[in-house]
């Protein structure tokens, strides 16, 4: 069955930047035309398998089988998650809070209950027989499973995509092997895809619907104890007990320094779902700061400046337009392994889409109590500088596409699963 029967208009081009060196090579596919009809199925069962190994994805996966929900109500669902997956009634078989670790040090220490929960999914695809797989990022597991999976003919639609633009290039040639369709929710993304064969859709980033900040910001600042007239520095030390614990510490040396200089400013850190705020506050070393869990945006959308962690949390500050400073630290083992393997000249997102650096980044031996602190007072005071990247985060935010990414990935996992029923027709 190809794109665009069944009622659902094809996906058209549209004008669409390219990274680096994939400037120029193909365009990004943009919404479905306007008026187009959405398409339902409630008269077909299926069942699909959904892997999310990180918080992130959860909540992309969440709202993808939201969505998914609408259009096919005699869906079911199981895999890997979190909260954001369990909220939609998917079986899980496997939580983010065990599955989230960063570097090779820490993977390699987590070996055995990875392999456990590789095993266990295996077993549970063996037994329901998935009419379809959604693998959401994760790459270092969601690739080798969408091996295991292409061996037993279930159909894999990938769900952003690996960083492979970044390092290990080498895993496009995996997935055009294993993969029936990849869905990219960054312009530049498609071209690369496009260039090896494999067949791709860029849908946007869901980010763009899901960000908004609290609808009253005083009233939120004053909820958390804080006063709405002064300066609100934002910390985002990660998602992964890992980032945090090579993080933290040296944010906090950098917020001791900025208390001394500016007396007046307040700090206010988001603590991510999967983590014990506890837990955090401790490798505060006592710093007088608010910790707020469960209220990222609101958070963001209230700084005056933030302190992110690169990744997820660097795409919500762009939206949001809160001027940032990137961070990120990983064991020295980790760093030295993977450095040379890296291809990109920057690590932080908005840089990346942006193809220049419009955020500071810190990354590792760079990532000092004194330079952090350094950073963040030059953004506290030079209304210019503050003001200059809120207009380059501003561009950057027009790239990652029109709301309804969420929706557009639901039409493509429904067209894949359809050509699949046509099949077996």
């Amino acid at each position: 069955m190809p794109l665009g029967s069944a009622g659902l208009a094809p996906l058209t081009p549209s004008a669409g930047s390219v990274y680096a060196r994939w400037q120029g090579q193909g365009t990004a596919r943009g919404v479905p035309r306007k008026g187009h009809r959405r398409l339902i199925l409630p008269a077909l069962s299926a069942r699909f398998l959904i892997s999310c190994g990180e918080p992130s994805g959860d909540l992309y996966g969440g709202e993808l089988l939201r969505h998914l929900r609408t259009r096919l109500p005699g869906i079911e669902a199981f895999g890997l998650g979190g909260e954001h997956l369990l909220r939609e009634d998917a079986a899980l078989l496997g939580h983010v809070r065990d599955l989230a670790v960063v570097g090779i040090v820490e993977v390699v220490r987590h070996l055995g209950t990875l392999r456990r929960v590789f095993r266990d999914v295996l077993a549970e695809v063996d037994r329901r027989r998935p009419d379809l797989a959604v693998l959401v990022d994760y790459p270092s597991f969601n690739l080798r499973l969408a091996r295991e999976l292409a061996r037993r003919s279930v159909p894999v639609v990938y769900y952003i995509s690996p960083q492979i633009w970044a390092w290990k290039a080498w895993r496009i040639r995996e997935i055009r092997r294993n993969v029936t369709r990849m869905l990219v929710i960054f312009p530049f993304e498609q071209a690369i895809y496009e260039g090896a064969h494999v067949p791709v859709s860029f849908v946007g980033h869901p980010l763009v619907d899901l960000v908004r900040p609290a609808p009253d910001r005083a009233a939120f600042l004053r909820e958390a104890g804080l006063d709405p007239a002064r300066p609100v520095v934002a910390v985002l030390p990660g998602s992964r007990r890992t980032e945090v614990r090579y993080v933290l510490p040296r944010v906090a040396g950098a917020l001791r320094l900025l208390a001394a200089r500016r007396p007046d400013v307040q700090f206010l850190l988001a603590v991510a779902p999967s983590l014990d705020p506890e837990a955090t506050r401790a490798g505060l070393g006592g710093l007088p700061i608010v910790l707020v869990t469960g209220r990222t945006h609101a958070v963001l959308g209230a700084a005056t400046l933030s302190l992110v962690t690169s990744g997820t949390a660097t795409v919500e500050s762009t939206l949001l337009g809160t001027p940032m400073v990137v961070v990120y630290r990983v064991s020295p083992i980790t760093y030295a392994l993977g450095r040379w393997m890296v291809r990109v000249p920057h690590a932080a997102m908005p840089n990346l889409i942006a193809g220049r650096e419009v955020v500071p980044e810190l990354i590792q031996d760079r990532l000092t109590p004194e330079r952090l602190a350094h950073e963040a007072l030059a953004l506290l005071e030079d209304a210019g500088r503050s003001e200059g990247m809120r207009r380059d985060l501003a561009d950057v935010r027009d790239r990652l596409g029109s709301p309804g990414a969420s929706a557009r990935a639901a039409e493509a996992v429904l067209q894949v699963f359809l050509e699949v029923k046509n099949k077996k027709a």
